[in-house]
């Protein structure tokens, strides 16, 4: 998709759709609106139909069409406007013979349509909204036009004919050339049109378009009929007079174009700019040729002027090939730039004139204005009464700037426009050595509305230059310029040339391409010996090498490249130290023919007015080029040979390529350079040629029929540099500029050629070292070198650049100091009369704002008389110069009225004068208060303050001035705002004013004051703003190793000419006999011979010829006081000491004495006394002095009684001095002692096995108590052994001393544990050991620390419901006695009873509360004491609490008392019983029960009761028998004896089992030797069990299980089945001794259900005896 120009992207007007071949898109119709009711719109292909004979006889009969035309191909009709009455014919193709000329008929209707008919052209309608333009495109599709839309009659009034009608262009597309131009004429418009549809008429298909009428009525019918016949004679003669259009169309075309080729537009004359006032008429007229005929469009400010929206504003004319714009009674607004555009086929060309539309200031009438007859007076309206033009000033404007490649460098200036028109802004543009700079990935450019900034975001060495700035208002505008030089990157490579630059492609055609660059000024100390260029192909980031060797010619040919894909280049320099970074790529190139590059750069820029494609002849199949032809060699150098050719003119329709030859010259040895791949551009670069040889050259070109014959060949070519090293320029001659800046000018070298520019070196003199003036050639013999150093003289030299290479350099230029150039001075200004008598009067001026680098010498001045207000010719009031600003001019005459200017001079002369003063009139003063103060002004200007000086008034008036006032205002401020600053008078002429605000401007005046009063202020001062400005300096105050006291300034921004003025209280100083002055460069010294009170006031210097320098310091009596004493400090220096001598022990035992001073030199020494007797290094004495950290230090190995004493370091380090001295003796000594002999002993401890921290304890989380000590310097040897109380305690497992701590876990620590603890070290160095004692006090704060994490495990109290009552409780990791247990009950402490009781049950503390009553409802309270703090665990029993807990506590007492009294059976009973037949069987057992319980026996599961063979007893309520006398086999079973009451059911069961046997029976009770005894389960079930069936209670009871073991009893003692019962019946009698107690063992402890918490209580916790 081809883009679109940018008038058509951003502007509403009707080129809005670029159009090309390739490119579908619809064109939205332009100007919808028409000033007359008839307007009529074009839909689609809505037709207008006008009935003629409907017209003639005022009918309403028309007839509109049901279809539109159907043509051929596509292709449509267009507008057919003839004569004046823009009459267009719609015609059916009916008829089948058509000729050239006719035009399409509407067959079988009535009337010709009067108005035009648009149609679509198929998919690729285009409609169009131009008022005289007629378009045609090419396409390759030919589609029939779709059915036109039935439109709306309109019929066009005679006047309103000429005026322009929306309506489609339908485009046509025709194979042929066929050119469509837009014309400017109504008549040639017809023509055209006429001569489009012959065109059009001959590609059509024979088929016409079919019109159906519209049946009304019968009537109408017949009338049709009738005048048929009449239609068709209309038609006829319509045929004529369109053949004879076309041909009168073509003959005009012939005689515009005679040559019959495209031209493209071009302004014959251009419109100039204007400047007008308001409410005038402005015309801009301009002429056009070209072919076809370029349509011209109007714009302001780059947007198009739209006539009906400024209905009267604009008149637009075309007449004949001359274009005109008006512009009725031009606003202010109006101002802007306007240009025309010329567009057709060819291309674009447009001009620009600019139009300037002044405003009257003053009251002037406006119709004055108006007529072009308007002349004023010159007193009536001055020059100054117009706004003619704008001023633009530059403010805050950069200056030369430095910078190195890579670096991101910004240049800015604020502009200020006069006046501001917010609507009006300016053109602001950035040009580089005067070409104007776009925007690009290396420049960008801001305008923030005041100030307009470029930034260079990666600075390269061709962005080196004079940049200007220049902004535009309309035809006016101002320009600001500074150099910027940009300096090479670090070589990544030390010695390696800097980076070429300004690569460039030349001569791209589709495989080849010319690098062209320009050699740096930098060649790292060595000779380049060539540059490697290297390629990339955009898009990808791999960079290929394109020579193997280097190239010395900045020039070379690239070959091999792909045709259609785009290359960038860049360029590297080698010397012998390395290869140079790479220089800045290149701009893309595409690998493009010439003839194509040109038609891709054409297209996007071409606007619209139809497809002109010009085709060429069928190619001709089978034919054999030519040979080329104008071959040349193009350039030629020692590496390569450049060849160029034109392709031949025979060479059929198919591309075709080329074969080079080459042969030494002389002969015709002819052999082919390319043997493989023919080139195909008529460009190729010849290598690996011998050096001095000469070739000829001839091409063939080749295709697919074969390869033509060869071209002429060349002459011969010598392979040699044919462009020449230029020689070295010459007379080099350095003027000053600048203080940093000198011009250089020279000559060109003789016989130069093609000269890129120079390059300019500067040296310091003497110093040999050269520098790069510049790093980008220069062109011209003129350049101004930035960047010296003042006050240095430098020699130049200038060397020649082209694509050969480097000149030699030019000689040394004459040495010259970098100085500013001297100018003569600006003129004074503010010239005022400080004194007037009757025939002198006393001036006074202020100094020129510029004194042009020299000293102003001195001021003239000129005086003349005015006289009825015209002033007469100009006198010299002095002959020699004043020095001073203030000046008496005698001889005047009195009561006469003078004008006065003033000129200063210096070196280079007298400047201009100053403008003429305002009349003054020369009279006494009379009057009695002083005249003003003058010369005032400000110095030392800081951001928050200032001072400033004046000078006394000439005239003091009638009596002494006694003081000053000064008065000041912010500059803006009005004349009411002044203020003064000092409330009574200042007896000084000079004040120092504080309280300023920063950043703002002030003004100051001064008014002198006498018995009289207050005078007349002084001359306002020059506005200061208040601010430190950067590389501001103040005086300092030094004083010298030599005790000389002195103030010091220094200055970085003087001139040549500045000097440093000292003054006293702003005084100058004229008695120097207790100063000295010394003055060096940038720096001034006033030094005090001997500072006393004559000396004090305030000192100030200021820097003549500079920006305002200056500073103050004042020295009073207290910083008197303090100098004098630095000065004695430095007269009789010490050596000052960071710490007095000290003594430390150190490690081994060993004591050490040190000092350390602030510094010493090399040379400072130390001495050590002890006991007024020096002292000197040896076996006792190690003595060392470091001067670097300033240390001195003495190490004694050990101290002895003869030691003690006074020891005293002495220090000397040049002429500083001091000592230090400590004193050791008494009991300071023993301890000192004392403490060496422990640390010697800790050394020696310390060798082996040792306690690093001694043996002590901790209390971990789970509250035991570990014992711990930190050891070092163990080995696997090392054993450790621990004690308590001289008895060793084993331990498990041994220690490894992973992280050097050994410890001691003592679980569950209490009093049996107190005693003496001790570890013991040992190996085979030594042993140590660390004893511990728990006893006593310390005991007791372990026990209390341990007691404290017991208080801190415990957990929240809980509720548990028993049979007795409630409990409350918590677990603690452990109890110990020593924690100490209290309850309170609603804040009230317990008191136990047998009700109320407490406990501890293993790690459970508890409180159970016996037979609860409401009245132990409340807040519960636990307190553990750990012997330091209580900890407190509180529950709160009322409520829902207190009421569930009640209420399990009466169900587990009702359960304890039903499972005491129910019925059971005691024992006495064996499982099973085995016995003889015949024998005796009694069993008995015991049953209990409250109330007594009922008996009933049960065999086999059913009821058995008592008979003659089996007796039953039932005896006491207690005592249960069974008997049987003689059992038998019937006996066997199971028997089951079932107790019962009230409170439950217990079954016991025996199984009797009876053997038979022969012979006699025994008696046997409750079994015989073959008994075997098994386990038997009771049943037992509780009445409330039975009552509640399957009701799930809160707490099921646990039924254990009782197993009872019977053993073959021995025959000769009792039956031991009932004698076991016996005894287990005994056994549970005995367990029944105490009936509560035994029946609460068997209640089971509540669970979860009882937990108020919601914790499970642990396992191991149970329920014990109470305390």
């Amino acid at each position: 998709m081809m883009s679109l120009p940018f008038y058509q992207r951003h502007h509403e007007h009707y080129d809005r759709a670029y159009r090309h071949k390739a490119l579908s898109s619809t064109v939205s119709q332009y100007q919808k609106e028409t000033k007359s009711k008839s307007a009529v719109y074009a839909q689609g292909s809505a037709a207008y139909a006008r009935g003629s004979a409907a017209h003639r006889h005022s009918s309403a009969a028309g007839f509109s069409l049901d279809s539109s035309a159907a043509y051929s191909h596509g292709s449509t009709a267009y507008d057919h406007s003839a004569m004046q009455s823009k009459r267009s014919a719609a015609y059916s193709l009916d008829s089948q013979s058509l000729s050239t000329s006719s035009a399409a008929y509407s067959h079988g209707s009535e009337s010709i349509n009067k108005l035009a008919a648009a149609y679509r052209l198929g998919s690729e309608a285009y409609n169009f909204g131009l008022k005289n333009s007629n378009l045609m495109i090419e396409d390759q599709s030919y589609k029939m036009s779709p059915k036109a839309k039935r439109a709306k009659q309109s019929l066009i009034s005679e006047d309103k004919e000429n005026e322009a009608i929306d309506y489609s262009v339908p485009i046509f597309t025709g194979r042929e050339v066929n050119i469509s131009g837009i014309t400017d004429t109504e008549e040639e418009r017809i023509k055209e049109s006429a001569a489009y549809v012959a065109k059009r008429n001959l590609f059509a298909t024979g088929e016409g378009v079919s019109v159906s009428k519209v049946a009304k009525t019968t009537s109408e019918e017949e009338h049709h009929e009738k005048k048929s016949r009449k239609v068709a004679i209309r038609e006829s003669a319509e045929r004529v007079a369109m053949k004879k259009t076309l041909e009168e169309t073509q003959a005009f075309h012939k005689k515009l174009n005679q040559d019959k080729l495209l031209h493209p537009p071009e302004f014959i004359i251009e419109p100039r700019s204007h400047t007008i006032w308001e409410k005038e008429n402005v015309r801009f007229n301009c002429s056009v040729a070209g072919w076809p005929a370029p349509r011209v469009t109007w714009y302001k400010n780059n947007v198009p002027i739209d006539v009906q929206a400024h209905p009267g504003k604009y008149i637009i004319q075309s007449r004949y090939g001359l274009h005109s714009l008006e512009i009725t009674e031009c606003e202010f607004d109006d101002t802007a730039q306007y240009h025309a555009s010329a567009m057709n086929v060819k291309g674009e060309v447009s001009v620009y004139a600019s139009l300037v539309v002044k405003r009257y200031k003053g009251e002037i009438d406006a119709s004055l204005l108006h007529s072009r007859n308007l002349s004023l007076s010159p007193f009536a309206v001055t020059p100054h009464g117009y706004a003619s033009r704008f001023e633009i000033s530059f403010v805050d404007k950069f200056d030369v700037a430095f910078g190195r490649e890579g670096e991101t460098m910004s240049l800015g200036c604020t502009v200020v426009i006069n006046p501001d028109i917010k609507r009006f802004k300016p053109d602001i543009e950035w040009y580089r050595n005067g070409v104007l700079i776009t925007p690009s990935k290396w420049v960008q450019m801001q305008w923030s509305g005041e100030r307009a900034s470029l930034t260079l975001t990666h600075a390269n060495k061709e962005d080196e230059g004079l940049y200007t700035l220049r902004v535009a208002m309309g035809e006016y505008y101002e320009e600001y310029s500074g150099y910027v030089f940009v300096r090479d990157a670090d070589a990544e490579i030390p010695g390696a040339p800097g980076a070429p630059l300004d690569v460039q492609c030349l001569d791209a055609n589709k495989d080849y391409v010319i690098v062209s660059w320009k050699q740096p000024a930098v060649d790292g100390g060595n000779p380049i010996l060539g540059y490697f260029i290297d390629r990339c192909e955009v898009g990808t980031s791999h960079w290929t090498q394109c020579n193997e060797n280097p190239v010395k010619f900045a020039r070379f040919p690239v070959t091999g490249l792909i045709e259609g894909r785009s290359y960038i280049f860049r360029v590297r320099a080698v010397n012998k130290a390395g290869v140079s970074l790479p220089s800045r790529v290149s701009e893309p190139v595409a690998a493009l023919d010439p003839a194509d590059r040109a038609r891709l750069r054409s297209h996007p820029s071409a606007p619209w007015t139809g497809q002109i494609i010009v085709t060429e002849e069928e190619p001709a199949e089978g034919v054999v080029p030519g040979p080329p032809t104008d071959l040349q060699v193009i350039e030629a150098t020692k590496n390569y040979v450049v060849l160029s050719w034109k392709p031949p003119g025979q060479r059929g329709h198919e591309g075709i390529m080329y074969f080079v030859e080459k042969c030494v010259a002389g002969t015709e040895d002819w052999q082919r350079v390319n043997t493989e791949i023919p080139v195909k551009s008529p460009r190729f670069a010849v290598f690996d040629l011998s050096e001095g040889k000469s070739y000829c050259f001839r091409v063939r070109c080749c295709n697919s029929a074969g390869i033509g014959e060869p071209s002429e060949a060349t002459e011969a070519t010598v392979v040699d540099d044919k462009l020449d090293i230029p020689k070295a320029p010459g007379r080099i001659l350095p003027t000053r500029n600048t203080d940093t800046s000198v011009v250089v000018t020279w000559t060109e070298p003789p016989d130069a050629k093609e000269l890129v520019g120079y390059y300019i070196e500067s040296s310091v003199e003497g110093s040999g070292r050269w520098e790069p003036c510049n790093n980008n050639p220069v062109k011209g013999t003129r350049f101004i070198c930035h960047g010296l150093s003042n006050g240095e003289k430098y020699i130049f030299r200038v060397r020649a650049v082209n694509a050969a290479g480097l000149s030699e350099f030019s000689q040394e230029s004459e040495p010259i100091e970098v100085k500013a150039a001297i100018a003569a001075p600006s003129p004074p200004y503010d010239i005022v009369v400080l004194e007037s008598v009757r025939d002198s009067m006393v001036l006074g001026w202020k100094q020129p704002e510029a004194i042009g680098g020299a000293e102003i010498t001195g001021y003239y001045v000129n005086y003349r008389e005015v006289v009825d207000g015209v002033p007469g010719k100009w006198k010299e009031a002095n002959i020699k110069a004043v020095t001073e600003r203030a000046y008496r001019i005698q001889n005047l005459k009195e009561n006469m009225v003078y004008q006065f200017q003033v000129a200063a001079a210096n070196l280079a002369g007298v400047g201009t004068p100053s403008k003429p003063s305002k009349p003054f009139k020369c009279e006494e003063w009379t009057i009695a208060v002083p005249g003003p103060p003058h010369d005032v002004k400000c110095t030392e200007v800081r951001k928050d303050s200032l001072v400033l000086l004046w000078k006394e008034p000439v005239y003091s008036g009638r009596s002494p001035i006694v003081g000053y006032y000064v008065d000041m205002k912010e500059t803006e401020a009005k004349e009411e705002h002044w203020r003064s600053v000092n409330e009574k008078p200042l007896q000084k002429k000079f004040l120092k004013i504080g309280g300023l605000t920063q950043g703002v401007s002030y003004v100051f005046r001064v008014r002198a004051t006498n018995q009289a009063g207050v005078g007349k202020p002084s001359d306002v001062t020059d506005a200061v703003v208040a601010e430190t400005r950067p590389g501001t300096k103040e005086v300092v105050v030094d004083v010298d190793d030599n005790g000389v006291i002195s103030l010091n300034f220094e200055c970085d921004q003087m001139s040549p000419d500045s000097k440093f003025i000292w003054s006293k209280n702003y005084e100058p100083i004229e008695d120097d006999s207790r100063l000295n002055i010394n003055t060096k460069g940038g720096k001034s010294k006033l030094s005090f011979k001997d500072l006393g009170e004559d000396d004090l006031g305030i000192y100030s210097c200021i820097v003549t010829d500079t920006d305002g320098v200056s500073s103050s310091y004042t020295i009073d009596e207290e910083e008197m006081k303090r100098l004098l004493a630095l000065s004695h400090e430095r007269q009789f220096p010490t050596v000052p000491l960071v710490s007095e001598l000290a003594v430390e022990i150190l490690e081994k035992g060993e004591v050490r004495f040190w000092l350390q001073a602030e510094k010493l030199s090399g040379n400072a020494k130390a001495n050590f006394v002890f006991n007024d007797k020096e002292i000197f290094n040896g076996e006792k004495y190690k003595m060392k002095v470091d001067q670097k950290t300033g240390l001195v230090e003495m190490i004694m190995d050990k101290l002895e009684e003869k030691d003690e004493g006074t020891y005293t370091f002495q220090l000397q380090d040049g002429k500083a001095t001091n000592q230090s001295s400590l004193v050791l003796i008494g009991d300071v000594f023993k301890k000192l002692r004392d403490e060496a002999d422990f640390q010697r002993k800790e050394w020696h401890r310390k060798q082996g096995p040792h306690f690093v921290d001694k043996l002590g304890w901790e209390v971990t989380d789970e509250c035991n108590v570990m014992l711990k000590c930190k050891v070092a310097n163990i080995k696997k040897e090392t054993h450790i052994v621990w004690y308590k109380d001289d008895r060793e305690i084993m331990v498990d497992e041994e220690h490894d001393f992973k992280d050097g701590v050994c410890t001691l876990l003592i679980s569950e620590f209490s009093k049996k544990d107190a005693g003496t603890y001790e570890v013991i070290l040992k190996d085979d160095r030594g042993k140590d050991s660390s004893e511990l004692k728990l006893k006593d006090t310390a005991f007791a704060d372990l026990m209390n620390e341990v007691c404290r994490r017991i208080a801190l495990s415990a957990t929240d109290l809980k509720i548990q419901s028993t049979a007795e009552g409630i409990r409350l409780y918590s677990y603690v990791t452990y109890y110990v006695e020593d924690l100490r247990v209290g309850w309170l009950h609603n804040d009230t402490q317990i008191k136990f009873t047998d009700r109320m009781r407490t406990g501890v049950t293993g790690e459970q503390i508890w409180l159970q509360i016996n037979e609860p009553t409401p009245q132990d409802k409340g807040r519960y309270i636990m307190e553990l004491f750990d012997g330091n703090t209580t900890h407190k665990k509180t529950v709160d029993l009322s409520g829902q609490a207190f009421d569930e807990a009640f209420a399990e506590f009466q169900r587990l007492k009702q359960a304890a008392i039903a499972e005491k009294n129910r019925a059971r059976v005691l024992g006495g009973l064996p499982d099973v019983v085995t016995i003889q037949e015949g024998k005796a069987l009694n069993l008995s057992c015991t049953v209990w029960g409250d109330p007594t319980p009922e008996v009933s026996w049960l065999k086999n599961e059913k009821s058995f009761v008592s008979d003659a063979n089996c007796i039953l007893k039932f005896e006491s309520g207690k005592n249960v028998s069974f008997s049987i006398s003689a059992v038998s086999t019937q006996d066997s079973g199971k028997y089951s004896i079932v107790v019962k009451n009230k409170y439950g059911t217990e079954t016991s069961d025996v199984t009797v089992i009876v053997m038979p046997v022969s012979g006699q029976t025994d008696t046997v009770q409750g079994h015989n030797q073959n008994n075997k005894t098994v386990s038997k389960k009771k049943k037992a079930m509780t009445a409330s069990k039975q009552k509640e069936g399957e009701k799930k209670d809160f707490i099921k009871p646990h039924v254990e299980e009782i197993i009872a073991t019977e053993e073959t009893p021995d025959p000769n003692e009792m039956p031991p089945v009932e004698k076991e019962k016996d005894t287990k019946s005994n056994q549970q009698a005995a367990k029944k001794t105490d009936g509560k107690a035994g029946v609460a063992e068997k209640v089971p402890q509540p669970t979860e259900g009882l937990d108020r918490q919601g914790k499970k209580p642990p396992e191991k916790a149970a329920l014990g005896k109470p305390h």
